[in-house]
């Protein structure tokens, strides 16, 4: 569905993506997984057609990305993209105005279920409301890939399990879900395949499953493994 051969993207003299192959494949839930700075948005900005590589190529459907995929690939960012003015229902608008495939009908129900009302104003959010807000405006696009950059910030212990719950209600088996996390143990519940990233490098990618039978250890464990000296922990 989603391929990448040979991906590299630099900033000046930082490289942020260093010849990554890879597919994703719908049907799947994907977890990226890598400290900061590993490349994963900038990995994901690349799929989604945001920003261009300096070298390689991204597919979606056998096809370059670009406009045409943009309309089936939803990312959500990190970053607040709202205007200040904005209520959640004027954000619900504004994705109505960019996406053909977005469902305002889906969008108020998911507000609804991340206990968040149309006329809350983006600029008086708490880091966990706009959390929701961006996953639910995010989710409501009936996509064929989901990337989710960060989903789980800001969110408090209690939200979380249903927070991604809803998110994979929302998947069917047709759907390439791909979440970047440093909850690590909060994925490994609900994903099937997990991507580890370091220093623009793709070090690992497999079968949850497999992983654990081969090596005998568990994602968290992994993570400890392979990241542990850059003095990073799995949450």
């Amino acid at each position: 569905m989603l391929e990448c051969r040979g991906i590299t993207k630099s900033y000046g003299r930082k490289t942020a993506v260093d010849h990554i192959s890879l597919k994703l494949e719908p049907g799947h839930i994907y977890a990226m997984l890598g400290p900061n700075g590993s490349g994963k948005t900038t990995l994901m900005k690349m799929a989604a057609g945001l920003v261009k590589p300096n070298a390689g190529d991204f597919f979606y459907q056998g096809n370059p990305v670009g406009k045409e995929s943009r309309r089936e690939i939803a990312y959500m960012s990190t970053e607040p993209y709202f205007y200040s003015w904005m209520s959640a229902g004027d954000v619900g608008k504004y994705y109505e105005d960019f996406f053909d495939d977005f469902s305002m009908e889906r969008y108020l129900s998911l507000l609804e279920r991340m206990e968040l009302t149309p006329d809350l104003k983006t600029k008086a959010l708490s880091s966990g409301m706009m959390a929701k807000l961006k996953i639910a405006v995010t989710m409501a696009r009936k996509a064929k890939v989901y990337l989710l950059d960060e989903p789980l910030n800001g969110i408090d212990l209690l939200a979380r399990d249903v927070i991604v719950q809803t998110v994979i209600e929302e998947c069917g088996p047709k759907v390439a879900l791909v979440i970047s996390s440093h909850l690590v143990d909060e994925l490994e519940r609900v994903v099937d395949t997990a991507i580890f990233m370091k220093e623009g490098h793709l070090v690992l990618m497999g079968d949850i499953e497999e992983l654990r039978m081969e090596r005998g250890k568990s994602v968290v464990d992994l993570y400890r493994e392979i990241y542990g000296h850059m003095g990073e922990k799995a949450d």
